[in-house]
């Protein structure tokens, strides 16, 4: 693992192609592909995802959506110790997330005008679960559940096929969460055509307001490609950790956590930053071993030789300028007074303190949301949350009296940019009387009622 010190061309080089990595893991040629499948769900509905199914996943099928009974019988045949462990998952993320629901709020003015806010669950959201050679329970519960936490009307679930069963990726394990986390449907797709059927909704699969989930670049790119006709979570890249050390970091538990991200895929990226060289040559050392040992070491290399380092400052202010400037997706803070360089912290998705607070802990069962910005977006972006599936709606309500003593500034206003019309709309109401209560009285003459009322 490369040392590079602060201040280097070397580190400025290191950190361009850092920045970089997301776009260096999409193929120019898979994009048009992409934009094809999506046209093609798009056009042709459930004809084109059965097509793509068989081409992408080898599985003919005729039915595209799993009973509910399905997802039923898959928890029940879990294992005790599997059922055990994403009940106390799902029991951390509830008590995490539920502070995240928002308050209506409300203000009244003297005049009895009245500003409101309200919140409202989306309508209908659609969860992604990648297949391929694992399987992620735990992406289902840290989406679902801040979504169902949200008030969200009906929440589907898209995930490839394994083979000719019922059942998807990696086992039972994944339908056996989205019981345990109240999906309401779950369909048999994947790939850049379940992203599709999502935004377009086919005869089979209804379309959603909002997509969320990982997936590889197919999925990634159709997210970006339907963005704006649906919302999604992110433009998610390759995952991150940096850690910030001194002197008393353990060298082989740096080490450890460093890893523990480089296994995801060869783009991650694992980062230490620290002032002491002896920790930094101890951490290279350690890394270098465990690699060796490591059931994942293919990747694991290719990620820690292309997109990772440790990086020597001069002082704790460099650190935090470095540490900032990257915005990682993870940041443990491994020091003798990890509470002092949090207040420094501006830019992270989530942050470990101490050592006893490894990464892994986001990832399973602390309860916080490991769906992260990543690849620096930590600068304007936030994790996951029930906020994510909320709409907040402005209420206005304003008295006669209010508007009267606002009609000034707004033709002021108006006047000023030149939208006279949107002036005459106050002003119009300055000598009105209550138009409801008149065009009652005259209900006979509803058009003389409203003349009368707005001279």
């Amino acid at each position: 693992m490369r040392i590079i010190n602060a201040g280097s061309p070397e580190l400025e080089a290191f950190l361009e192609k850092l920045t970089e990595r997301a776009a260096d893991a999409m193929d120019a040629n898979v994009s048009s592909r992409v934009a094809e499948i999506v046209d093609s769900v798009k056009n042709e509905g459930d004809a084109a995802l059965r097509r793509l199914t068989a081409e992408f996943d080898g599985v003919e099928t005729e039915s595209l959506s799993l009973p509910q009974a399905a997802l039923e019988a898959a928890w029940e045949a879990a294992a005790p110790e599997l059922k055990a462990a994403l009940e106390q998952t799902k029991a951390a993320i509830l008590e995490y997330h539920r502070p995240q629901i928002p308050e209506d709020y409300e203000i009244v003015r003297p005049d009895g005008s009245r500003l409101r806010m309200l919140h409202r669950g989306l309508d209908r959201v659609g969860l992604y679960v990648p297949g391929g050679t694992a399987a992620y329970p735990s992406t289902v519960l840290m989406n679902a559940l801040p979504a169902k936490l949200a008030g969200v009307g009906e929440l589907i679930m898209v995930t490839p096929p394994a083979g000719a069963t019922d059942t998807a990726p990696g086992g039972d394990v994944v339908l056996a969460a989205a019981w345990l986390a109240g999906v309401d449907r779950v369909f048999r797709v994947g790939g850049a055509q379940a992203i599709a059927a999502l935004a377009y909704g086919t005869e089979s699969i209804p379309a959603v307001d909002k997509i969320v989930g990982p997936g590889n670049q197919y999925v990634a790119l159709a997210k970006r490609q339907v963005y704006g006709l649906v919302d999604i979570d992110s433009f998610a890249g390759p995952s991150e950790i940096l850690v910030l050390a001194d002197h008393s970091a353990p060298p082989e538990w740096v080490a450890a956590d460093l890893l523990s991200q480089a296994e995801h895929d060869k783009q991650a990226a694992s980062i230490m930053i620290t002032t002491d060289p002896e920790l930094a040559d101890l951490v290279a050392v350690a890394v270098e071993r465990r690699v060796e040992q490591a059931e994942r070491g293919g990747i694991i290399r290719a990620s820690i030789e292309n997109y990772s380092a440790i990086i020597l400052c001069n002082d704790e202010a460099e650190m935090m300028d470095l540490t900032n400037r990257i915005a990682p997706e993870h940041l443990e803070i491994m020091t003798a007074d990890p509470q002092r360089q949090l207040v420094g912290v501006r830019n992270a998705g989530s942050v470990f303190l101490g050592p006893w607070s490894p990464e892994v802990l986001g990832d399973y069962t602390a309860g916080v949301n490991h769906v992260l910005p990543t690849a620096g977006t930590a600068r304007f972006a936030s994790p996951l949350g029930v906020y994510s599936f909320i709409k907040r709606m402005s209420v206005i309500e304003y008295t006669k009296e209010g508007l009267a003593a606002t009609q000034e500034a707004i033709v002021t206003l108006t006047d000023c940019e030149g939208l006279p019309a949107h002036g005459e709309a106050a002003v119009v109401r300055k000598n009105s009387c209550n138009p409801q209560a008149d065009v009652r009285k005259n209900s006979a003459n509803p058009r003389k009622g409203a003349t009368r009322c707005f001279k």
